[in-house]
């Protein structure tokens, strides 16, 4: 088999491949088996750890997102089955629905914060990044769809219950807001995890 003299200032790595510099230059052979240089861009880290990265930037903004959905339109029916007979208090019935919104808004945070932190070329990623951006994402995203349900849920009962005893009412905003706090818990531990990202070993 005839060898193929490597490029100038190239050295070889592997079998069909050339490492010049910062480039990677892979042999390929066609069907006249003549011999044609392919130039393959480089990539610092593991390439397959940018797909935990990104699913984790998904799961947190799809699972919080999820969660303030059904929030928003479990205590919604609520609200619109209440303001038949009692329309003087659908605005002050309307805070389990803001409060499931806000839901959302954790999911975004943190997907900002994981996809922004993807970036091989300039810095490299490894595993453990993507692992750490994907318990992050996976973290906030459950925590918001599970505080989705129970405000949802509270949120539902409490305004048809508000309409006819107006007592209940702080008894409610206390339950939404506790209901609240799991999806904060969430959105804090979210965000150490992705702070992890990088410290894995030293570039």
């Amino acid at each position: 088999m005839e060898m193929v003299p490597s490029p100038p200032h190239c050295t070889v790595t592997e079998i069909g491949t050339w490492n010049c510099g910062n480039r990677n230059i892979s042999l390929l052979r066609s069907d006249q088996s003549d011999v044609v240089a392919v130039i393959m861009a480089p990539f610092s880290g593991d390439e397959t750890a940018p797909f935990f990265g990104f699913l984790g930037a998904a799961a947190a903004l799809v699972f919080s997102c999820m969660g303030a959905a059904y929030g928003t339109a479990k205590s919604g029916v609520g609200v619109a089955s209440m303001g038949v007979m009692r329309p003087e208090l659908v605005m002050k019935s309307i805070v389990p629905v803001v409060m499931a919104g806000v839901l959302g808004i954790y999911g975004l945070i943190i997907a900002v914060i994981i996809s922004t932190g993807i970036n091989p070329k300039a810095k490299s990623y490894y595993l453990f990044d993507g692992y750490a951006h994907l318990s992050s994402g996976l973290a906030c995203g459950l925590a918001g769809l599970s505080a989705g349900m129970a405000i949802g849920i509270v949120g539902d009962a409490g305004v048809r219950a508000n309409a006819q005893q107006p007592k209940l009412f702080v008894g409610m905003i206390l339950i939404l807001i506790f209901a609240e706090a799991l999806a904060l818990y969430g959105l804090i531990v979210g965000i150490i995890l992705s702070s992890r990202a990088g410290q894995s070993r030293a570039d």
